[in-house]
């Protein structure tokens, strides 16, 4: 059965002068209006097209691609208001609906929020909401600390950043552990840090612990040979000076630095580190 909101392969089953018919299944023929045929596409050939329902709730295939699907959150623009609710673009001619009951605060056009896409049950439309909270899974992560995970960050915080974990759970980016600034919206590569006994998630940016400091420390070296063997940063340098350099924070800096300084290949100086020569 065609799935609403998402991605399908139908079949071709008519050619008309406004378009295709596809065979949605269940959902019945489904059309695939004439400026989204791609070319040479034909009769018994399978369409790779996204489904939804257009301004008059029809079941209708296209192939533009929308900015997100039904089960993935995104950061989408308010471009009108009205008196139920709010329309977001999601890259689509019919715009995302997003009711008065799903919003954490009055949207206003022109103004970007998270959202999380879904069918209603109630009227069969693809909806989006800012709670996103909702959506998400609150029973005990199987995650693993180090674990490698894709964020999306949502929120800021007086302590840092909420991140939405590989589409399931949530976490937080301490101010402490951030060493850049981070976008609403925003997808990025993190790092479990740690999983506190009321299921709550602890998140990184960089690897934990000595894993990163292993790859950072060939860049620091990298580094110091393209600078005729000196560095003018240390451990005392602002984090801003040190993200400029080598895109990672000051602590995991401090620990490669640490880690070739005790292997005795560099020297600590006043106004930076040097390369040891043989």
């Amino acid at each position: 059965m065609a799935e609403i909101g998402k991605w399908n392969k139908l079949e071709v089953l008519k050619e008309l002068d406004f378009g295709l018919y596809l065979d949605g299944k269940e959902q019945g023929e489904i059309l695939l209006p004439i400026r989204y045929v791609p070319k040479d596409l034909k009769i018994g050939d399978i369409a790779d097209v996204f489904i939804y329902l257009d301004s008059e709730d029809r079941i209708i295939a296209t192939t533009e691609k929308p900015f997100a699907e039904v089960g993935d959150f995104a950061l989408l623009e308010v471009v009108s208001i009205s008196d139920i609710g709010a329309f977001l673009d999601w890259g689509l001619m019919k715009d995302l609906f997003v009711p008065f009951r799903e919003q954490k605060q009055k949207m206003e056009v022109g103004n970007s929020y998270v959202v999380y896409l879904y069918v209603d049950e109630m009227t069969g439309r693809i909806t989006g909401s800012a709670k996103v909270e909702n959506f998400l899974d609150t029973t005990q992560p199987e995650f693993k600390e180090g674990q490698e995970v894709d964020l999306i960050i949502y929120m800021q915080t007086d302590i840092g950043y909420k991140a939405i974990i590989n589409n399931t759970h949530t976490g937080m980016l301490f101010d402490s552990d951030v060493f850049r600034t981070l976008h609403r919206g925003e997808h990025t590569k993190g790092y479990i840090k740690k999983i506190r006994e009321d299921q709550k998630i602890d998140l990184l940016l960089d690897k934990p612990g000595y894993e990163k400091v292993d790859e950072i420390s060939k860049k620091v070296l990298d580094k110091l040979k393209e600078e005729n063997g000196f560095i003018a940063l240390s451990d005392k340098s602002p984090a801003e000076d040190i993200y400029d350099v080598f895109g990672i924070s000051k602590k995991t800096f401090k620990k490669a630095i640490g880690a070739l300084y005790k292997s005795r290949i560099i020297a600590l100086e006043e106004n930076g580190i040097r390369l040891i020569t043989a």
